[in-house]
């Protein structure tokens, strides 16, 4: 796949130091909002016009729409423009990554890839834009990547010099300030039978909040508050997980505590991170695949390839809708490919390589990050015999109620086992509450001991 020529000089950078601690300057800011979006996206489309110009994507709830509902697809009119199999995935192997070619090998006769038309749909409030032009010029890593500082609220690096950079814009991207969800999971086998796992999730970003200044995030070193409560099956229902993620991981690391309903106590979890099996997950991934990338970075050297166009999972509105059974999305091998939106996007390709001397499944992650919204939306993951291990796939929308772009599901294939984790599945329960009212209170160990009881 071609890289883009504009992106030498920062692949340059990336390559010689990696872990550069340079500011930019006040005319490199200056693009954002010109010929750059505000979050550092090339404004303009691609030379053949499958990728629009980016027009400050979706800005209000559409039509019809009412807070708490499914959202209804922005765009039910786009038909698909052609589909992608394995008898014809050479054809469009420029646009796909070696994880999307393995699984059109796995599953010849039932993979495929629904192409619709590019709509760059991603957005954030004002706020956000207004701050990420602010930290352009005085963000900056610490502790040799493990941590930053300088920003708040936007974008830390929305112009990049190296991988560290662009992976700590993934984590720190705008999804609103306190949000509430019920989701659940699931870990089909073979022949497509599965146990559902229900869980109750709040989320607290720090980070993020309008009011939020940097002598205050420093003082309490976060960046956001997680707890996550298994309602269902009986079996697991009060298991609970708690964790403060921090802003400079080398002067305090992440901290997490656990709730085991067998024990009816809360322990202090210090293993809660990295390759630790993720929550009920059957071993499907692991803790730092939650969000398709999370928590500290300092395993790994982080390289920024360069700009690729490739189809990823956008504006995956039929996917979420209320209308749909999770019988109807969950298959053998694969979820349902009939309810899935692929569309051309341009992405970043940022690798990374486990360092000497440290341990982790995967030696090698090369994430696809979409440019207007800074999520990991592909990632393919390798294991220590450099083969392919698993392929990770971010189905995202736009919650235009926020407006925050976010993933709907979270499918991570394990390419050995034939098997696949479907994270996030929201289409039976209630929607996501993005005005929820959290205070530091609710992430307690306390609060995990009682939520765990209930």
């Amino acid at each position: 796949m071609k890289k883009l020529s504009i992106l030498a000089s920062a692949v340059i950078m990336a390559l010689v130091a990696p872990a550069a601690m340079a500011k930019i300057s006040e005319a490199e800011a200056a693009k954002l909002g010109n010929e750059l979006t505000p979050l550092g996206a090339e404004k303009a489309g691609n030379a053949d016009g499958s990728i629009p110009a980016w027009d400050g994507g979706i800005t209000k709830p559409i039509a019809g729409y009412t807070k708490g509902m499914h959202h209804p697809d922005p765009f039910p009119e786009d038909k698909i423009e052609f589909t992608i199999t394995n008898a014809n995935k050479a054809q469009y192997k420029d646009y796909l990554t070696p994880g999307q070619m393995k699984l059109f090998e796995l599953y010849p006769n039932t993979y495929k890839m629904n192409v619709y038309k590019t709509r760059r749909s991603a957005s954030v409030p004002q706020f956000v834009y207004d701050a990420t032009k602010v930290n352009a010029t005085r963000a900056e890593l610490v502790a040799q990547g493990n941590g930053i500082s300088g920003a708040s609220i936007g974008i830390p690096f929305p112009i990049p010099a190296n991988g560290l950079e662009a992976i700590w814009n993934h984590i720190l991207r705008f999804r609103g300030m306190d949000v509430e969800t019920s989701r659940s999971q699931a870990a089909p086998t073979a022949d497509g039978s599965y146990t559902l796992v229900e869980t109750a999730e709040e989320i607290r970003f720090e980070y993020s909040r309008p009011e939020i200044t940097l002598d205050q995030l420093k003082a309490s070193n976060t960046l956001f508050y997680f707890k996550q409560v298994v309602t269902q099956p009986a079996r697991l229902a009060g298991t609970a997980l708690l964790v403060k993620e921090t802003m400079d991981q080398e002067a305090l690391p992440r901290q997490a505590w656990t709730y085991n309903t067998g024990q009816r106590r809360v322990r202090k979890a210090p293993n809660v991170a990295f390759d630790t099996p993720g929550t009920v997950s059957d071993g499907l991934r692991t803790t730092d695949d939650f969000d398709m990338f999370n928590g500290s970075p300092v395993r790994y050297n982080w390289e920024l390839v360069g700009k690729k166009e490739i189809y990823i999972p956008y504006n995956d509105y039929k996917l979420h809708s209320d209308k749909l059974k999770y019988d109807q999305i969950l298959k053998p091998g694969h979820i349902n490919p009939e309810f899935v939106r692929w569309e051309k996007h341009r992405v970043w390709e940022v690798k990374a390589t486990l360092k000497d001397g440290m341990r982790h499944i995967y030696k090698t992650r090369v994430m696809y990050l979409d440019e207007d919204s800074w999520q990991v939306s592909i990632a393919d993951l390798y294991d220590n015999r450099d083969e392919l291990y698993r392929v990770a796939v971010a189905h995202g929308l736009n919650y235009y109620e926020v407006p925050a772009q976010w993933d709907t599901l979270e499918v991570f294939h394990d390419l050995q086992s034939r098997r696949y984790l479907a994270m996030g599945l929201d289409n039976q329960s209630g929607m996501y509450n993005f005005d929820a009212k959290l205070s530091e209170a609710n992430f307690t160990p306390d609060a995990l001991r009682r939520e765990g009881i209930r």
